[in-house]
């Protein structure tokens, strides 16, 4: 049974290792170091202070996380926030994926977010051994929409690689905007709801 939770700092390694792997062998990061188990552990804590940083265990094994963070610094992206998920490749077409995405969306709702963003890596060829359109099918299939394309930004293992920007509107846009409720001022009980 899979359940799910909020990440804890010491989480960090078990997280970082199913990072790792996307660092290391897929061209899904373009991060070409794995992180330190200290940075890995700062990213995690410095997430809780505004958006959600979610876990899924199956048998208290973690599964796959999703988290929120910020678009962009200037103040007028307030309401935006990207996204970003890793699942164990032990654990893929579980739907476990959908169901993480579903928990961030309601949390950050509530949060008055409004726009989301995922930033998927594309493949410049169909038969890269390092990258598949898997991201970017599984966004379109949870209602996200492609609204750029950058050609070539990225370089991986001496290939060329694409970016998609995918977007996801969550919220109705008021005006005035309502404010953004940082993730570590809601309360417990209502984060536990969702999680449930």
């Amino acid at each position: 049974m899979i359940t799910f939770r909020v990440a804890k700092a010491e989480d960090a390694a078990r997280l970082l290792e199913i990072y790792a792997y996307y660092v290391e062998n897929t061209a899904v990061s373009y991060e070409y170091e794995v992180p330190s188990l200290a940075e890995f552990t700062e990213r995690v804590r410095s997430t809780l202070e505004k958006y959600p940083y979610l876990v899924a265990e199956e048998d208290g094994r973690i599964a796959g996380y999703i988290y929120a963070s910020r678009f962009a610094q200037r103040a007028a992206y307030g309401w935006a926030a990207g996204t970003s998920i890793y699942i164990d490749e032990a654990y893929h077409r579980r739907g476990i994926g959908k169901l993480l995405y579903e928990k961030l969306e309601t949390i950050l709702k509530i949060q008055n977010i409004t726009n989301l963003y995922a930033g998927a890596a594309d493949p410049m060829e169909d038969d890269d051994p390092y990258l598949t359109r898997n991201s970017e099918h599984f966004h379109e299939a949870i209602g996200y929409k492609t609204v750029a394309r950058y050609h070539g930004c990225g370089s991986k293992f001496g290939r060329w690689y694409n970016l998609l920007w995918m977007e996801k509107i969550i919220n109705e846009h008021s005006v005035p905007p309502k404010e953004v409720i940082p993730f570590s001022e809601l309360s417990e009980s209502e984060v536990q709801a969702i999680l449930q």
